[in-house]
């Protein structure tokens, strides 16, 4: 089938993007290669352990990049979600946004297996980075190149992560200061917003904006209508429990209808309408939706490799824990 000019020429510079992508991962004191002589079949170690869990239950994929997401918010890609509450300390993984969150078993299964085939060596921080991403290409989402080289942190402290992770109902203004203050752009924001294209969520996040959203019984204006009226079928009043799609209909697959979703005034939480209130993000989220998402897999490659390099301890920071939960 012959393939038109134009569509040559993006693919051609998707290519080029991804082939791009290699020089941005030896920033910062991390290396594609760090692991080569140390432990040399890693990757395929960590796909082969991540793809027995998401055969099984794929939407696992998008808890996987949410605790990826929020180890990384919260004193850098550390390791730091994964530690255990102590009796003298509540950790991250205790704190409210975090109660949610799934996927511990398979970080630990994943960290298990490397723990005997290359004792002490691969940190938990690096783990976590593989296995968000090989969840995230085994539902069809991109492959890309995951420096590695971090060290885990010895800190998890409940209030940061209250502080530090944006919440569903965050506006356009707080989510800019957010990613400016841990060296993400824009862009990176309204990129990164798109993993909201898989996984679920509970009643309990967006609801208020479905009854009483400006104290007059209404819902949000911003959100459509009719979108809402179906939200309200499924999420009665004060209800904790009950879970919906992000992306309804395509929630198990990573693709680019969350764009087109959010250009209909669909986004699930506040902080996805929050896209169209600035007009760089808007235009993003029009781009994405017009064009099938030409460039989303390219971009949301490149933002994650920069998400996975703030705060990163390497060297002789921090520790190379035995067990990802506890600290040695």
């Amino acid at each position: 089938m012959a393939i038109s000019s134009k569509l040559f020429s993006l693919l051609f510079l998707q290519l080029m993007f991804i082939s791009s992508l290699s020089n941005i991962a030896e920033a910062d004191g991390l290396s594609s290669r760090f692991y080569q002589y140390t432990c040399p079949g890693l990757e395929y170690t960590v796909a082969k352990t991540v793809a027995l869990y998401i055969k099984k239950q794929p939407t696992l994929a998008a808890s996987l990049l949410r605790m990826h997401f929020h180890d990384c918010f919260v004193r850098g890609c550390d390791g730091s979600v994964l530690l255990n509450s102590t009796p003298n300390n509540q950790a991250e993984k205790d704190s409210i946004p975090n109660l949610t969150l799934r996927g511990y078993n398979v970080v630990d299964a994943v960290k298990a297996v490397v723990e005997k085939q290359c004792p002490g060596v691969v940190s938990c921080a690096d783990i976590l980075a593989l296995v968000a991403r090989d969840a995230v290409r085994m539902i069809g989402g991109p492959f890309w190149e995951v420096p590695t080289g971090r060290r885990d942190g010895t800190v998890s402290i409940s209030r940061e992560a209250l502080i530090n992770l944006p919440p569903p109902f965050a506006n356009i203004s707080s989510l800019k200061t957010s990613f400016l203050s841990l060296g993400l752009s824009v862009k990176d924001l309204v990129v990164l917003s798109g993993a909201h294209t898989i996984g679920v969520s509970k009643c309990s996040s967006f609801s208020n904006r479905l009854y009483n959203f400006t104290g007059k019984g209404d819902a949000d204006p911003k959100l459509d209508k009719y979108y809402a009226v179906a939200l309200k079928g499924k999420c009665k009043p004060n209800d904790q429990k009950s879970i919906v799609e992000m992306d309804p209909g395509s929630f198990k697959t990573f693709d680019e209808s969350y764009y087109t979703l959010v250009s209909k005034r669909r986004g699930l939480f506040q902080s996805d309408s929050a896209l169209l209130d600035d007009p760089d993000t808007k235009a993003y989220v029009v781009l994405q939706a017009q064009t099938r998402g030409a460039t989303f897999a390219v971009d949301f490659a490149e933002s994650m490799i920069s998400m996975g390099q703030i705060g990163v301890l390497t060297g002789n920071d921090g520790e190379i824990r035995r067990q990802c939960s506890v600290v040695n």
